[in-house]
């Protein structure tokens, strides 16, 4: 495929011209002057791909902050408009994810507008960065943390579902009583919302499956049966979603409420307003702009800034796997300027997803272009399917989410860092166990121990004689 984006990298030193600053700060200014017909059709392609999987997980991901599904669309389409035009990788797909929904729903508390004041004030936070130049930053964070805090992530969320795939409720948000009473209530589960996820999840599980090799004898047939199944195996999530909600909604109409929905959300696309710096509570007193950001404690650094790890991670990735390049400070900007923005959308913090910038690369989109269509598709959902919503299944969406993470628990983890540098490992390990208390002091405490141990490192070789170092 051809190059399509090759972005221009601002230097430390001499004097950019203005054309070339503003190119620099809006990207599509260099890709879009030679787009061509020939990329309309793959981002088209990539687009509608990745919206039919942003859809159901961004649905599921609202349950694990704790909003009403809605949130979790009205988080989705902001990232695809604006990240078109100040991004710098062509596969990168903002929006609601896993590790997002997990760090802010401590913070948030089942309160939606606590959610989109904590998107505003980490869309500041991460344009002044940007602004700053203080990309390197997070270049102290080290790989063991985040490795750490990834998989405990994956344990949290995975865990969290099994009360929706056992059809409970009244489970404790914290993760250690999270998992006893999930346990304890067993004996309350119910058969059919059981059934119900285990079927989702095997499903889902068997559309994973590698594509099968094609035929010799018959290559153009077996080419369309590969794209069959490729269309099946990226659409999975909403093909799952779809099937449980038809069988949910046919029951209901046959007189039977077997299974556990998702109940009422609201209709239409969300109002455009600025986020609440005040709110009033229900006794009638008035919380101040103040009051109200310091309920949010640490999420406004540990939210913010992992937010940009995970996006940024991702952009590197795929840079260097497609051979482009991307602008760390402009990447920071578009993920900061999409929440400040979202924020009006009644949106919670976004970042860049894994498991949706796969999609969006594999199916060979061309330019940030394929993020418009994907938000689209999602405002689309809002203005005509919302009412649909009411009758998806809890257990459904459960699968969801347990597909989409589980892979993030990577066992093989430990192994490398043990094989590797096994000092890495104490981090991993202080990240990992902690974060199941507290997912902010999880990652606070492995920071600190990686420090500590860079510290040594580097105490440690500069006793080291120059020839010793190679030096004559």
């Amino acid at each position: 495929m051809d190059q399509v984006l090759d972005m221009p990298m601002s230097s430390g030193g001499g004097v950019c011209s203005p054309q070339a600053s503003l190119k620099t700060w809006l990207p599509i200014l260099v890709w879009l002057p030679r787009y061509r017909l020939s990329w309309l059709q793959m981002d088209l392609i990539a687009g509608i791909t990745v919206g039919l999987t942003t859809v159901p997980q961004s649905l599921a991901y609202a349950e694990v902050v704790g909003l009403p599904p809605q949130y979790g669309l009205y988080s989705a389409f902001m990232g695809g408009f604006i990240y078109c035009m100040f991004g710098t990788s062509k596969d990168v797909v903002l929006g609601p994810t896993a590790i997002m929904s997990l760090l802010c729903a401590p913070h948030v508390g089942h309160h939606p507008g606590h959610a989109v004041l904590l998107t505003f004030l980490c869309g500041v936070i991460q344009v002044i960065m940007s602004v700053l130049r203080l990309g390197f930053l997070l270049d102290h964070i080290s790989d063991s943390v985040i490795k750490g805090f990834t998989c405990a992530a994956a344990v949290t969320i995975v865990f969290g579902q099994l009360k929706n795939i056992l059809g409970i409720g009244e489970v404790p948000q914290q993760f250690l009583l999270q998992l006893y009473y999930t346990f304890l209530k067993i004996p309350e589960a119910r058969l059919c919302d059981v059934v119900m996820g285990l079927l989702c999840i095997g499903t889902l599980v068997l559309l994973t499956r590698k594509i099968p090799a094609g035929s010799e004898d018959h290559p153009v047939s077996s080419k369309r049966i590969q794209g069959l199944i490729w269309g099946l195996v990226t659409a999975r999530s909403a093909l799952v979603v779809v099937g449980a909600t038809f069988l949910v909604y046919f029951a209901e109409v046959w007189g039977y409420k077997p299974f556990t929905m998702t109940g009422e959300t609201s209709q239409g696309l969300p109002p455009v307003k600025p986020p609440p710096f005040s709110e009033k509570t229900p006794n009638g007193t008035v919380l101040s702009f103040s009051q109200t950001a310091q309920s949010l404690q640490g999420g406004l650094v540990i939210v913010p800034l992992m937010g940009l790890l995970e996006s940024i991670a991702i952009a590197k990735a795929y840079a260097s796997q497609n051979d482009y390049r991307i602008d760390t400070n402009q990447e920071i900007f578009a993920i900061g300027l999409t929440n400040i923005l979202g924020s009006f959308v009644s949106s919670y913090p976004v970042t860049g997803s894994f498991g949706r910038s796969a999609v969006n690369s594999q199916t060979g989109v061309c330019t940030p272009a394929g993020g418009v269509v994907t938000g689209t598709i999602v405002l689309l959902s809002l203005a005509f399917f919302m009412p649909l919503f009411h009758y998806i299944p809890k257990a459904s969406l459960a699968a969801v989410i347990i597909c989409s993470v589980a892979p993030m628990a990577d066992y093989r983890v430990f192994q490398d860092l043990w094989q590797n540098c096994s000092l890495d490992l104490l981090p991993f390990l202080v990240t990992f166990l902690i974060s199941f208390w507290e997912v902010p002091y999880g990652i606070v405490g492995g920071v600190m121990v990686s420090g500590v141990i860079n510290i040594y490192k580097y105490k440690k070789f500069s006793h080291v004689p120059l020839k010793t170092l190679g030096h004559s």
